[in-house]
């Protein structure tokens, strides 16, 4: 009996004091990023996250959290019907607006730019890069100011040089005269990979930035050079909610290329 009363009397001890003594925002911050960075637990990132904007609205490391958040909620959303591709649109969408947000406020740090670039970049791939010409330069655009800005640390900046890697293989993947009248035709497999080697080099364990290595250079023909990237995978230490499905898909791509 006195066990079960000292159970209530530390319930309502907790209780009111987390009253008394709410979360700041650097809690509430380290809070997110512990849910989103250790956990994967995107879903309580975002709610972490939206009280902390409650606390401080213009915060832009707030904003660009939330940003980051709606689109690793929406990349983890299925998307087979119209509804669901229509939630997972806004999703992206609000991750846009939350970027924006955050560059506006912000506009001397690379992390806001590169959200914005990523939120944009995924709306981009969801309706198709070439019927969205506009976002596509946005992405560039983003990227390039990321990385001009220089701030953040490796992690910003090779996240940086990976989007826009990423952004000239998916446009080369229609010929140079097709796309040149679409206001396309900066698209250069060259600056590819050199984004995407430099993005390694500045963060060389981290297994996506390998595997869309690999994919652009089997885009042209650079099998041996892909398999090197490829290979590297399974050695490469989990960090990504993800990262399992890298290595699955780093497999498949291997035996499809090893007679090549």
């Amino acid at each position: 009996m006195k066990q079960k009363q000292r159970s209530v009397l530390l319930f309502f001890f907790f209780f009111f004091s987390s009253l008394a003594f709410p979360q700041s925002v650097d809690e509430l911050i380290k809070e997110g990023d512990d849910y989103s960075m250790k956990e994967f637990n995107n879903q309580k990132a975002l709610e972490t996250f939206l009280k902390a904007e409650k606390l401080d609205a213009d915060n832009p490391e707030i904003l660009w959290r939330i940003s980051r958040s709606y689109v690793d909620i929406a990349e983890h959303m299925p998307g087979s019907s119209d509804d669901q591709k229509d939630a997972q649109l806004v999703k992206y969408q609000l991750a846009s607006d939350y970027a924006e947000k955050a560059v506006k406020i912000a506009p001397n740090a690379s992390i806001g730019y590169l959200r914005r670039a990523i939120a944009k970049g995924r709306i981009a791939l969801f309706k198709g890069v070439f019927k969205v010409i506009g976002l596509v330069n946005d992405v560039k655009k983003d990227c390039e100011k990321a990385i001009k800005l220089g701030s953040g640390g490796n992690e910003i900046q090779a996240s940086s040089h990976y989007v826009l890697g990423r952004s000239h293989a998916k446009v080369c993947e229609k010929p140079y005269l097709v796309r040149l009248p679409l206001g396309l035709g900066w698209g250069d497999m060259d600056i590819s990979f050199a984004e995407y080697k430099k993005a390694i080099e500045l963060r060389p364990n981290f297994r996506m930035y390998h595997l869309d290595y690999a994919k652009a250079l089997i885009q042209e023909d650079e099998y041996q050079k892909a398999k090197e990237e490829l290979y590297k995978i399974p050695y490469i230490k989990e960090v990504d909610e993800d990262d399992d499905m890298y290595l699955a898909e780093s497999k498949k791509i291997l035996e499809s290329i090893k007679n090549k």
